[in-house]
């Protein structure tokens, strides 16, 4: 297993200045909005987003990155954490990372509000790269999120839902921000349409991969790991990749699911079933399916130590597996 912070090693440095960046910011005098900035932002976590923007930047540059290299690699952080906020108020959720969750320290009025001003503020940053395709790359992310948290809340229960419904979810609530992020950093390096294109990709592929195994994980690791309940997802009706395909095999799954397991041993019974499937083994087969294509979209980059860093990436994303 490759650890995260090895991977970052081409950008260390530049992470370091986003982290002390991220909270001045948020550039606000109000109390509560600056102590959940700093609540959130001090949490730590893997800063995968911006570690691949940083990479894709210098895997595009023949010099130093430029500000606005560094400014978009904030700016997606912001926007992913914004979306955290309002993604636990949706999820009832009172942990994150193994510790408290906005909504659960202020309430959810303090939360939602929250999230809009990081929203809000991660957009006028935006706007101050003065970049118009990068406006456009990086506002299709807000409005996909706001889609996917839609359909997600749609299907909630829905044994019907197939593979590629549930990967388009995944799309729109995981993995634009990695591919718009990603090609965004692409066009600030001015490379051609065709190489921006194939990092779009490299993060859309990418971004499927590190969701389905985190799908995976939410039967596989413990509540300690997970830093939320283990097996929240499938009892609150979301569901994914090990789900659907047991679903093929074990027909006493719909059952459980169309009553929302409402009698007494229904989770459990479900969670077995899943255990006894070949539905985790197909999940992991299909997240190395995306691992695999996101790193045929790097051929054409030039040898570097961050080109190498985002084909590890992908290897990363498999070996949380094991």
């Amino acid at each position: 297993m490759t650890p995260a912070t090895s991977l970052f090693t081409p950008v260390e440095a530049d992470l370091r200045l986003l982290a002390d960046n991220l909270i001045q910011l948020v550039g606000t005098d109000h109390p509560i909005l600056y102590a959940a900035a700093k609540h959130l932002f001090g949490a730590g976590g893997k800063r995968i987003r911006p570690a691949i923007v940083l990479l894709v930047s210098r895997a595009t540059m023949s010099e130093d990155i430029t500000t606005r290299h560094r400014r978009l690699a904030e700016i997606t952080e912001m926007i992913h954490t914004a979306s955290l906020v309002h993604d636990d108020v949706v999820d009832e959720s009172n942990e994150r990372r193994g510790v408290p969750t906005i909504h659960s320290l202020f309430g959810n009025r303090v939360a939602v509000l929250a999230g809009d001003f990081f929203f809000a503020q991660s957009s006028w940053h935006l706007a101050n790269l003065d970049n118009l395709e990068v406006v456009k790359l990086l506002s299709q992310v807000l409005m996909d999120f706001a889609v996917g948290e839609i359909q997600q809340g749609l299907n909630r229960f829905d044994a019907s839902i197939t593979i590629d419904t549930y990967l388009q979810k995944n799309y729109y609530k995981t993995a634009t921000l990695f591919a718009n992020s990603a090609k965004a950093a692409a066009v600030l390096s001015e490379v051609s349409a065709e190489t921006a294109e194939h990092l779009y990709c490299y993060g859309r592929d990418i971004g499927l991969a590190f969701q389905i195994v985190d799908d995976i994980l939410d039967f596989t690791s413990s509540s300690e790991a997970l830093g939320k309940p283990a097996g929240s997802d499938l009892k609150s009706g979301t569901l994914t990749a090990p789900v659907l395909y047991a679903l093929e095999e074990k027909p006493a799954l719909f059952m459980l699911i169309e009553r929302e397991f409402a009698q007494e041993g229904d989770l459990e019974q479900a969670l077995a079933l899943i255990s006894d499937s070949q539905g985790i083994a197909r999940a992991r087969e299909l997240a190395a399916h995306h691992a695999k294509l996101a790193v045929e979209h790097l051929v054409d980059l030039p040898y570097s130590e961050s080109r190498q860093a985002l084909i590890n990436m992908t290897d990363f994303a498999l070996s949380r597996l094991y």
